[in-house]
């Protein structure tokens, strides 16, 4: 047995940078499609802050795209489609037959968490809209709710859902934060549209795209990339081209893309930026504290009495480490820092860089810091905003 090539510490995050678009030139001419197709996954979220995360996903790499831009291309020409991965991702129409598996386990569970009174009735009532108008919000399709919670859903949004899951229908692109569902026979280009990829080489397929996506990753790594399980990604591993890895300080087995490996040797432009908490850089916690020596928890759940650092807090990224955070928010042209903190000194300019340009991107024509604990850093921060 071949013993698993060493990677010192740094040579695996510089790996995973690499491998997320982070380190190097950006990739503009495959823009925010090449983004997507690189990473394999968007996800999704209703927290809209600075903007919302897919939003911030292709910024983060690329820069300043423009937001509508950032639409068009998840959403035109058949290009993307959502459904379950990591969470509610946007994923490349290319990835579809490799969902299979899901989708085939999904119909064989049989219902979701919300039971069909009339399945039948329900279901064909959808299907015949949606083959008869076009795509449809589940609003249009007849209403979401039956006006109660949030949780209480119409017979139709049931249906239409049940429907997501098991490939009948596809979510073509949101609108107004709704998802548009069509018919995914008509949705999914023909040479894409069929189940016929048994559940090994979906999952094969899946852990192999994780681990380009990663650089390098633990099997746990590989399973949270897009939620699939440990054991699946122990019956595929050998198939997927990763090779083994010794990773410094890990303690762990790991593995990493050959091409990630072959990378290692070279330089590249680190990006300075702000980090959506669901950029899938850092989406999974253990493994950024692995590779980065940071903590970070999406506080926007937590009673604002007990938050640490915020409600949105956004991850500082700067020469290949995280060395800080704000939590944005914007007041008419004005984008204010609520609570930012930051590691060092260091960190004051490179912060400023990033709220300049997150500022720009939105629209805003000033930046104002609230508050940051250390007073020296608070004035080196906003005089360098100013």
């Amino acid at each position: 047995m071949t013993k698993p090539a060493p990677l010192s510490a740094d040579e695996a995050r510089r790996t995973a940078l690499r491998a997320q678009g982070f380190l190097g030139a950006p990739d503009r001419r495959g823009g925010v499609r090449g983004t997507l197709r690189r990473l394999g996954a968007v996800q999704l979220d209703t927290i809209s802050v600075l903007a919302r995360s897919h939003e911030l996903i292709p910024y983060a790499r690329l820069g300043a795209v423009g937001r509508t831009a950032v639409e068009t291309a998840y959403w035109t020409e058949n290009h993307a489609f959502e459904y379950w991965s990591h969470a509610a991702c946007i994923l490349p129409v290319e990835e579809w037959p490799h969902f299979a598996f899901r989708r085939r386990a999904r119909r064989a569970r049989g219902h979701r968490w919300h039971v069909l009174q009339d399945a039948e009735r329900s279901i064909a009532a959808v299907l015949d809209r949606l083959k008869t108008d076009g795509p449809l919000t589940s609003t249009e399709l007849g209403g979401a709710k039956n006006g109660g919670p949030w949780w209480d859903w119409s017979e139709t949004k049931i249906a239409v859902e049940w429907l997501l899951d098991t490939g009948d229908v596809v979510c073509t692109q949101r609108r107004g934060w709704k998802r548009v569902y069509d018919l995914a026979e008509r949705a999914v280009p023909d040479a894409l549209f069929h189940d016929d990829i048994d559940d090994a080489e979906c999952l094969r397929r899946l852990v192999a795209q994780a681990g380009t996506a990663l650089g390098v990753a633990t099997r746990a790594d590989l399973a949270d990339y897009h939620r699939v399980k440990g054991e699946q990604v122990d019956a595929v591993i050998d198939d997927t081209g990763l090779v083994p890895v010794e990773v410094e300080g890990w303690g762990k087995p790991a593995w990493a893309d050959p091409a990630a490996l072959a990378a290692l040797s070279r330089g590249g432009r680190h990006r300075t930026t702000l980090l959506s908490p669901f950029d899938s850089l850092i989406w999974d916690r253990p493994r950024t504290e692995r590779i980065f020596g940071f903590t970070h928890r999406l506080e926007a759940y937590v009673p604002k009495p007990r938050r640490i650092h915020g409600y949105f807090a956004m991850p500082l990224l700067t020469g290949g480490r995280l060395v800080g955070r704000a939590d944005p928010a914007r007041e008419g042209s004005t984008l204010i820092a609520r609570q930012v903190t930051l590691d060092s000194a260091r960190a004051v300019e490179p912060m400023a860089e990033a709220l300049r340009e997150a500022a720009e991107w939105v629209g805003c024509d000033s930046v104002r810091v609230e508050r940051l604990d250390d007073p020296a850093l608070a004035a080196a921060l906003r005089a360098a905003v100013a």
